[in-house]
């Protein structure tokens, strides 16, 4: 059991157990979480601004070592924080430490990149000095989801602490034993104050982001994000967000249907389906649409559903039984419109919030599997006739997050990453990309970079100065 403490005004204070947090594999209780009052929220945000005028002025080369420190003490802790996502959330240990693992790689990018982070001199007069130089934005406050726990902290506490800002850091309530561990290790590299942890609800979440703070940064649904741009509409902070997505993949005419079948399991079923860029929706060319879904459908049969913590597992239980009934609806939802089950979506009998790969032929346009974000491990497709329609069906979304094109022809391949309106295209592989990738997500799916060295910008704002010389007397 973790005993989950909060770290407000620069005191590690001990949780009262308000909320339990269970195995989404067995149901047994493995967090106990203190629920965040508003003077807690008050005071962390008060601390942290108390803290940000020294730490904006400390160097950026000893900012960046203090970061390459902590990514130092994460990585040995990998380990630990696995096991506690894993016990929280359900995510296999082997892709749980890789999330870790994830997680260090991207601190110690940000600790080399902030020393770096520059600003430019303009051509101005002879007489005069004019730039533009960086500065922190004051106090950051991240809101992190549960599917992913430590590499998405990492990334946001990264960039906006090598940046100069001190940060209050708020943990899904999913997910909370994660981020407590994953703030100690940081904090134990960063002056007083600096770094605030705060655990509990949406509540605490949506008090966090209408408080005093200069940025929000959220990663998670599309409601929240929503929720938190309006918020920050009130108090003027800058909202940067990534929000859901309900992610299009194509298969076209002239690709190997096996293969297209392995792509699709990757993309759609790897953590359950609860990715972000997880593949939501699938357009398949009817000429290879029968091979393709007899190989997706041999592909589901071949996954072994089980606990996280056992090691011949290949999916594990969605995060909560919640979580399963809302991904449950959408596929009940869409056979009673017309599509064919080939295999899964049931609810299976037992402890746990499991369920199986699931594939439905046969969908439409206007079911909640093609339209909305399902986040589980469901894989709906729909046979199109021609890449054209293909392309037109897969760019029509609220969302615009990221999208894939398997194909051979290099004029679809074009097509596609031009003509699609989402952040990320990917073509003939759902995952994978140069590191620094960094996009800016569409409509519903959030604004402003997330990722990368543009990141850094978005934790920054910019001065231009105009130094003239007085005349002499």
């Amino acid at each position: 059991m973790y005993e989950v403490e909060q770290l407000v005004d620069g005191e590690w204070l001990p949780g009262s157990g308000d909320l339990t947090v269970c195995d989404p594999a067995d149901g047994r209780p493995v967090s106990r979480v203190p629920m965040a009052s508003p003077a807690d929220v008050d005071a962390a945000v008060k601390g942290a601004q108390q803290a940000a005028p020294a730490w904006a002025r400390m160097a950026p080369a000893d900012r960046g070592t203090a970061l390459r420190l902590a990514a130092d003490a994460v990585e040995s802790a990998a380990d630990r924080l696995a096991e506690a996502m894993t016990a929280e959330m359900g995510k296999p240990l082997d892709g749980a430490r890789a999330s870790v693992e994830a997680g260090v790689g991207t601190l110690r990018q940000y600790a080399e990149l902030g020393p770096l982070h520059r600003g430019k001199a303009l051509a101005g007069g002879a007489h005069a000095i004019d730039l533009m130089a960086y500065e922190p934005r004051g106090v950051v406050a991240v809101i992190t989801p549960w599917n992913d726990p430590v590499a998405v902290s990492c990334g946001l506490l990264g960039a906006a602490l090598v940046t100069g800002n001190t940060v209050v850091y708020k943990p899904s309530e999913r997910a909370p034993a994660t981020g407590w561990l994953l703030a100690r290790l940081l904090n134990e590299h960063l002056p007083t104050r600096v770094l605030s942890l705060l655990t509990g609800g949406g509540d605490v979440g949506a008090a966090l982001a209408g408080h005093e703070v200069d940025v929000v940064a959220h990663v998670g649904s599309t409601a929240a994000g929503r929720s938190i741009a309006a918020a920050c509409a009130r108090t003027g902070a800058k909202a940067l967000l990534e929000n859901g997505g309900s992610d299009p993949l194509i298969v076209d005419e002239d690709v190997d249907p096996q293969w297209a079948a392995e792509q699709v399991a990757l993309g759609a079923f790897a953590n359950s389906g609860q990715i972000c860029v997880a593949v939501e929706r699938v357009y398949a060319h009817r000429a290879t649409a029968p091979q393709f879904l007899a190989a997706l459908v041999q592909a589901c049969h071949e996954l072994r559903v089980g606990p996280g913590r056992d090691p011949r597992t290949d999916l594990g239980p969605l995060v909560d039984r919640r979580h399963r009934d809302q991904v449950h609806a959408q596929v009940t939802e869409a056979m009673a419109g017309g599509a064919r089950l080939l295999c899964g979506g049931t609810v299976p009998d037992g402890p746990g919030a499991y369920y199986a790969p699931t594939v439905l032929a046969d969908c439409t346009d206007d079911m909640a599997v093609m339209r909305e974000e399902t986040f589980g491990p469901v894989a709906p497709v729909m046979v199109v006739n021609s890449f054209d329609e293909a392309l037109s069906r897969a760019a029509h979304s609220p969302y615009g997050l990221a999208a894939t094109v398997l194909t051979g022809s290099w004029e679809h391949a074009q097509r596609a990453w031009r003509e699609l309106p989402v952040g990320t295209v990917k073509v003939n592989a759902v995952f994978g990309g140069a590191p620094g990738g960094a996009a800016h997500p569409r409509r519903g799916s959030g604004q402003g970079f997330g990722y990368g060295p543009e990141l850094l910008d978005e934790m920054t704002v910019t001065k231009v100065g105009h130094l003239a010389q007085a005349p002499r007397r």
